[in-house]
């Protein structure tokens, strides 16, 4: 099989729920990217395809989001759309699929990413048997996600003060990205009528946030476990005496609005546009988890695409954990053993928010933006999953002094 390799990744802002992006249309939002990719040298009558992530599919998100897009971008009428959803990773898995079309030779040139409307398209909108359906939820102890996330701290003993902490340093750590121009090279302004620029900035960073300030703030997920939760999780896993509900929505990942793309193409394709390609994916997989304790599968994500690339944790510079919740990232450095000072560098979801189908390929950007600017060779990104699942990849920035060459790509896994 061939490489397939990562030519740019843009991004909107993320808008804050209700904030500066709350009256444009995730249509638009997708498609002024996709209208962008002109500037950066990118034929559109060459794109075979648009894969984009959604998870609330309905309403102003239903359809083939992709394909409106692709007309709302002013893309020729010969580019198709497609729309995946594994729910917090749809990003992430929308540029595996294109990754592995074009790394088994059925396509040259495919944009991926994701797009989410929080504001216009409330989490939970599209329903489901996870959310709604007890004889789905209760067999397997599915329980709310913020319920899953105490219960791991409870579970590893991470108290209030720990998920604070770490939530303090994830908006820190954004603020200075931003002070450093980290974010410019992927930002795309998003526009409305006559060109005025409604956001250029993430709108969610709070500069300036301390533990004493998050340390206010009342647990966002009591009542969850009180209604019954908190019983089945000690019913699953009885060494859970007691959950102790941390999280709180400044510990937690911000709800907001906005579009990521990546574009992916071939040795061939990059070399027809005059591009120098950025970045090759070396490996991609997803797997299932715990249901209960639904959070924790990055951990197993990111060893299996470890060892399906025949790579260690040394030979990884950079890590982007999806900041879900505070204990998902600290549950995973504990388990990994890894520098916490080579994860999320640049903050992540619990400061930037996490524009659910989108994320995914905003961390890909991130991540190769970081090694970049580090002259550093590669990254690994995992998000966690709704339901029990988590998806992890690895990227290998082209051009840095390489210490060794990871495995030749052979498969992908979605």
């Amino acid at each position: 099989m061939a490489d397939a390799f990562i030519l740019d990744a843009l991004r909107t802002p993320r808008g804050r729920r209700r904030g500066a992006l709350a009256e444009v249309h995730p249509v638009q939002l997708a498609g002024g990217l996709l209208g962008a990719l002109a500037g950066r040298g990118i034929d559109a009558d060459r794109i075979d395809d648009v894969v984009l992530g959604t998870v609330s599919a309905v309403g102003e998100q239903g359809g083939v989001l992709a394909r409106a897009a692709v007309h709302a971008g002013g893309l020729p009428d010969t580019v198709p759309g497609m729309q995946v959803n594994r729910y917090c990773a749809s990003g992430l898995e929308a540029v595996t699929t294109a990754a592995g079309r074009v790394a088994a030779g059925f396509d040259q040139l495919i944009v991926a990413g994701g797009v989410e409307s929080m504001s216009r398209v409330p989490l939970g909108s599209d329903g489901g048997p996870y959310a709604i359906d007890p004889a789905t939820l209760l067999p397997w102890s599915l329980i709310p996600q913020g319920v899953s996330a105490d219960a791991i701290a409870s579970l590893d003993g991470f108290t209030r003060e720990d998920v604070d902490a770490y939530a303090a340093q994830s908006q820190q750590r954004a603020a200075t990205a931003w002070e450093r121009g980290g974010f410019a090279r992927s930002i795309v302004p998003v526009t409305g009528e006559g060109g005025v620029v409604l956001l250029e900035r993430d709108e969610h960073v709070r500069p300036g946030t301390t533990t004493e300030a998050l340390a206010g703030l009342a647990p966002a997920f009591a009542a969850f476990g009180e209604a019954g939760f908190d019983a089945l999780v000690r019913e699953r896993h009885p060494e859970i005496d007691r959950v102790e509900h941390v999280h709180t929505a400044g510990n937690s990942s911000g709800i907001v609005d906005g579009a990521g793309l990546v574009v992916i193409g071939s040795g061939e394709a990059a070399s027809s546009l005059g591009l120098a390609p950025r970045a090759r994916i070396v490996a991609a997989t997803s797997v299932g988890s715990d249901p209960t304790l639904m959070l924790t599968g990055p951990v197993a994500a990111t060893e299996k695409v470890l060892a399906r690339a025949g790579l260690s944790h040394d030979d990884i510079d950079l890590y982007e954990i999806n900041e879900a919740f505070a204990s998902v990232v600290l549950h995973w450095l504990r388990e990994t053993g890894v520098d916490p000072e080579r994860t999320n560098v640049s903050g992540g979801a619990i400061a930037l928010g996490h524009p659910l189908g989108a994320t995914g390929a905003m961390l890909l950007g991130m991540a190769l933006d970081e090694l970049e600017r580090r002259d550093q060779q590669r990254a690994l990104v995992s998000l966690c999953v709704g339901g029990g699942m988590a998806s992890a990849m690895i990227i290998e920035r082209l051009g840095a002094l390489p210490r060794r060459r990871a495995e030749p790509l052979d498969r992908l896994e979605g």
